[in-house]
């Protein structure tokens, strides 16, 4: 009988290596725990070609899986022609239909221009006023397009708080601190949240409505890339915002609420408490209970790339597919030589 035999050719294709997941060969998909599912639904989206959203999204995607147990779907750039992760091919990222069933959209996308029938999924979830984390270049999420009538080159604006407005610290020369707005200390999302250094630079802010927004951590520039290093005070005075929580409202009329971080590059992630931001803010824009302390602990070991521009030709050579971020996998797009 040819049509079964098809049909369990092509199931046999898409359950993955790591655990009998079952995940089409241009994404992850992470299932909760055994035992452990909350019953909700985060997609993360990669694709940037500057600070290896690549790597940090399946990561997170690992802790929040299998610690707090969300099913998590991790996208990709995906190389039209050869079928490899290629952050520069900008007008690709298989999957976003998942986001019909998402609870939480985590974006670190940078300038990406989409057909329209992956920016529909976007939209739509854009649409019914749902919850996002914005990571560091998602404030500049989209280069440009109209779908649905809207302006999506000022998405960072208009939901996020910002577009791409400037590096405040001098890039690759002078890292970050972030620094605890004193009233919000006890907002659930900085929860055992107190050392955050991260080797990207702090992002300048124009014009984030400081006044609705509840900014939540401010960025310190620091000398260089020793985290010991002592603040540059004519750059410190103010210090710019580093994490906000704020509402947005879609076109739709719906009302949703955004987490942003201008951190996020994905070597930041060495900071477990940069961890822990990100995975408190997933726990309270979901409705979910935010312990003292949440679990951020590594699943597997994670050996992040430096931030920097590279090529296409760069990461085609690699030959890197989502399988390799599965669980069970350490991959560096760029190992240390």
């Amino acid at each position: 009988m040819p049509r079964p035999a098809c049909l369990c050719f092509l199931v046999l294709l898409l359950i993955g290596s790591s655990g009998g997941r079952l995940s089409a060969e241009d994404r992850l998909v992470f299932e909760p725990a055994d035992g452990h599912s909350n019953g909700k639904h985060i997609v993360l989206i990669s694709g940037d070609e500057e600070y290896r959203s690549e790597e940090s999204c399946p990561m997170l995607a690992k802790i929040l899986s299998q610690h707090h147990g969300y099913r998590c779907t991790v996208l990709f750039a995906i190389d039209r022609a050869t079928g490899y992760i290629n952050p520069y091919q900008i007008d690709n990222i298989p999957g976003t239909s998942s986001l019909a069933e998402a609870d939480l959209c985590i974006l670190a996308t940078r300038w990406r221009s989409l057909p329209d029938d992956q920016m529909k999924p976007i939209f739509d979830y854009f649409q019914a006023g749902k919850p996002f984390i914005a990571l560091r270049t998602a404030t500049h999420a989209f280069k440009n397009g109209n779908y649905g009538g809207y302006d999506w080159a000022n998405f960072g604006l208009n939901v996020i708080g910002e577009n791409w407005y400037s590096h405040h610290g001098k890039h690759k020369v002078e890292g970050g601190r972030a620094v605890i707005v004193a009233e919000h200390a006890d907002h659930p999302i900085l929860r055992d949240v107190s050392d955050i250094y991260t080797p990207s630079d702090i992002y300048g802010i124009k014009h984030l409505d400081q006044d609705a927004a509840t900014v939540l951590l401010r960025g310190q520039v620091l000398e260089s890339l020793d985290p010991e290093a002592s603040p540059v005070d004519e750059k410190n005075n103010p210090m710019m915002p580093l994490a906000w929580l704020k509402d947005y409202v879609a076109p739709s009329g719906a009302q949703g609420q955004v987490f942003v971080t201008t951190a996020g590059a994905a070597v930041d992630f060495l900071s477990k408490d940069l961890r822990r931001l990100v995975v408190n803010a997933s726990l309270y824009l979901t409705g979910e209970e935010v312990p003292s302390s949440a679990d951020v602990s590594l699943v597997d070991s994670f050996e992040p790339s430096f931030f920097g521009f590279v090529n296409a030709e760069a990461y085609l050579d690699r030959r890197l597919k989502p399988s390799d971020f599965g669980l069970g996998e350490t991959t560096s797009v760029f190992p240390p030589q």
